[in-house]
């Protein structure tokens, strides 16, 4: 791959938007059976329409579609993919107050991607028809690959992998396969920005977790290695004026976060080796820690500061965002450096507890900054 960091980063938001209660409302009344498929879809193209006109009206150079089609911001895209089932397990993933419904990604056969059937694929046609018409580009957010390993391999959801990959390798190579063919079929669409969510580095973080006999074996188990392999092997050989980001984040839920700790423990590995363009990185309150790790970015990558929060609808201080934008030039030059929110508004259907008054808000107050800084 290509790294193409000197290229304009450009006015863009994480991924998601709080959905619309219109959508709320055709989603359950879909899942309750009282409206057909055709009929959410409809609810969820308007829905998208008028989500895209507000973003070009915010000035954004990029566009998503809010993610507004998902329920999650990951295991609908793993679910998309031939060899994995959606069940239900049992138990939430924990958060720090709270636990969030028990659906996952499992096992069903070989993983293979198919775009005829993977439904993300249709969804970017009709964010690059929109976008066709206006002076926006479209964005496509994915989980990473390191975040299905991590989904496979939860609790007893590995079971299965013994049973159709005897051979670890095996399922190593499908993975990276089946990413990079979803990454050129959503070139081929037209997709130049493809954006790798990835919150599988949280728990290398969070010292509490640490210190456990499990954060203990988890930490001296190697599988750095393994979710650097499996992210980079995915983007492999890819087009040149394909620009491939990732968001690293610890956890959003209807306001809540999964993991605390500086990027520290992760920075040898995801910094200095990952092969991506970008860094979006969660920077909005004490629990990231310092900037110090950004001077293990390698290369010539860039790194987005997630300085705005999502969790809250409190406007942030401008001078404090400003003075904390020049201290992490201490460790990156200015020029290598952007800002965002540290991520998006509504990582799950659920959405975060602000208004969609106070969702722009905090997109003006990026927008504002990004033109003060850099002008």
């Amino acid at each position: 791959m290509t790294v193409k960091t000197t290229s304009k980063i450009g006015f863009q938001h994480v991924g998601s938007f709080l959905r619309p209660d219109v959508l709320k409302q055709a989603r359950q009344d879909y899942f309750n059976n009282q409206i057909t498929q055709k009929e959410l879809t409809t609810v969820e193209n308007e829905a998208i329409k008028d989500l895209v006109n507000k973003e070009v009206a915010a000035g954004l150079d990029y566009a998503t579609d809010g993610e507004f089609r998902r329920s999650y911001w990951h295991l609908d895209f793993f679910w998309g993919f031939e060899g994995i089932d959606h069940i239900h397990y049992g138990e939430g993933y924990h958060f720090a107050h709270e636990e969030t419904r028990d659906d996952t990604a499992i096992l069903s056969g070989h993983i293979k991607f198919n775009p005829e059937t993977h439904p993300f694929i249709k969804d970017f046609e009709f964010l690059k028809l929109l976008t066709d018409n206006l002076d926006i580009e479209p964005k496509q957010t994915i989980p990473a690959p390191s975040q299905l390993y991590v989904e496979l391999i939860r609790g007893t959801n590995d079971e299965k992998i013994k049973e159709f990959y005897p051979n670890i390798n095996d399922l190593y190579l499908d993975i990276e396969k089946a990413y990079h063919d979803a990454i050129l079929a959503f070139y081929d669409k037209g997709a130049r920005v493809i954006q790798l969510d990835d919150c599988s580095w949280g728990l290398f973080l969070d010292e509490d977790f640490l210190n456990t006999p499990d954060g203990k074996a988890y930490a001296n188990s190697g599988i750095q290695d393994i979710l650097l392999e499996l992210n980079n092997k995915a983007i492999e050989n890819l087009p040149e004026d394909l620009t491939i980001n990732t968001h690293v984040c610890r956890g959003n839920y209807h306001s809540d976060f999964a993991f605390s700790g500086g990027y520290g423990p992760v920075a040898d590995t995801l910094f200095a080796k990952e092969n991506v363009d970008t860094y979006f990185l969660e920077y909005d309150s004490k629990r990231a820690g310092n900037f110090e790790p950004l001077a293990k970015v390698s290369g010539d990558k860039k790194v987005v500061l997630g300085l705005i929060t999502t969790k809250s609808g409190e406007l942030e201080d401008r001078q404090e965002v400003i003075n904390r934008i020049k201290e992490a030039s201490q460790y990156l030059p200015l020029d290598r450096l952007w800002l965002s929110t540290q991520c998006g508004f509504a990582s799950t259907e659920e959405g975060n507890v602000l208004t969609e008054q106070q969702e722009w808000a905090k997109l003006k107050l990026v927008k504002s900054i990004q033109d003060e800084v850099w002008g």
